[in-house]
């Protein structure tokens, strides 16, 4: 085996754009479960409304790059809307079943041939890159080193992700230690002990679902930056990886999804370099493809020993613990 180039493949994943935006969809889940309370299993939903809403905005509206991502935020509020105020009032296990439910008709309304002129249906949009690659400030040519070496415009959307994934870092970490951040995590603890000081609940839950929906959406948007929006991209499996990275780093911590992002896609892409080579080599009774999908077997199991001997995360702190209700 080429143990060479299996590490310099795995060290590709620490800055790539997939893992800025499962950290920037994570910090949203982070708001909504780890402060909130709120059991969201619809963040596909949103990641996929922020990626159709800005590539929508350049190729049918002819509007700017950064228009486009505003248009995708927007896009995650009105879906937040729609998902919140029928069932914010919901115990966690029903809220769980609506939102992996509504992240599903997200999916498969953009899959439909009724809005194939905007959505393309199945066969998902492309070609919207010139405006946000015009807008790029790094000269032509090759930066980086080793394993790390990008172009200009691949170097521009990992800066361009990386900005935006500080500011949502720096956001969560100064509302959370403000007086609205402290009402959510009450909430999180007793909602019937806030309710009785007056506060207005559902108001600091919908705000939560909100918030989260940006980032999420957020992380649409740069994990649709370097190449194509597709809707089978958008599954429930894209949630529960999310979940796997939030329950990794740390749900009710501010750095424990970006933590949790680059450790999770490490290990993703070093099995998926070192279990097909294995296969080759004859050590494992595989075929290549199947030793390829093992590695999701093993973030499966991975996930439920996280939960049961550390549901706290890396980063967490016992006291920090999320209680559903």
């Amino acid at each position: 085996m080429d143990w060479g180039q299996i590490f310099n493949n795995t060290a590709y994943w620490v800055f790539s754009p997939e893992t800025i935006a499962y950290a920037l969809a994570a910090v949203g889940l982070a708001v909504q479960f780890g402060y909130g309370g709120l059991l969201n299993f619809g963040m596909a939903g949103f990641m996929a409304l922020g990626a159709y809403g800005y590539a929508i905005s350049i190729l049918s509206f002819g509007w700017p790059w950064w228009v486009g991502i505003i248009v995708g935020c927007l896009a995650a509020v009105g879906f937040a809307f729609i998902l919140g105020i029928p069932t914010l009032r919901l115990r966690a296990d029903y809220l769980a079943i609506v939102t992996i439910a509504a992240a599903e008709i997200v999916r498969l309304f953009l899959t439909t041939q009724l809005f194939d002129e905007y959505t393309n249906s199945a066969d998902g949009l492309g070609g919207y890159h010139a405006g946000f690659r015009g807008a790029n400030p790094f000269p032509p040519g090759t930066y980086g080193f080793g394993p790390w070496q990008w172009t200009a415009d691949q170097l521009w959307v990992r800066v361009f992700g990386a900005l935006l994934l500080a500011i949502a870092v720096y956001i969560v970490w100064a509302i959370m230690r403000s007086p609205w951040g402290r009402v959510l995590k009450g909430i999180r603890e007793d909602e019937d002990a806030v309710r009785s000081l007056g506060k207005n609940v559902f108001a600091y839950k919908m705000q939560a679902l909100i918030l989260g929906g940006v980032f999420g959406a957020l992380g649409g948007v740069v994990f649709a930056l370097p190449s194509a929006v597709v809707p089978a991209t958008y599954t429930t499996s894209l949630t529960f990886f999310i979940w796997t990275i939030l329950l990794l780093g740390g749900a009710a911590t501010v750095f424990g999804p970006v933590l949790g992002s680059v450790i999770f896609w490490v290990i993703m892409g070093f099995l998926g370099n070192v279990l097909p080579a294995l296969a080759n080599s004859g050590i494992l009774p595989l075929s290549s493809v199947q030793a390829g999908t093992l590695r999701f077997i093993l973030v499966g199991v991975a996930l439920m020993l996280i939960v049961i001997f550390r549901p706290q995360g890396i980063l967490g702190n016992k006291r920090e613990l999320t209680f559903v209700k």
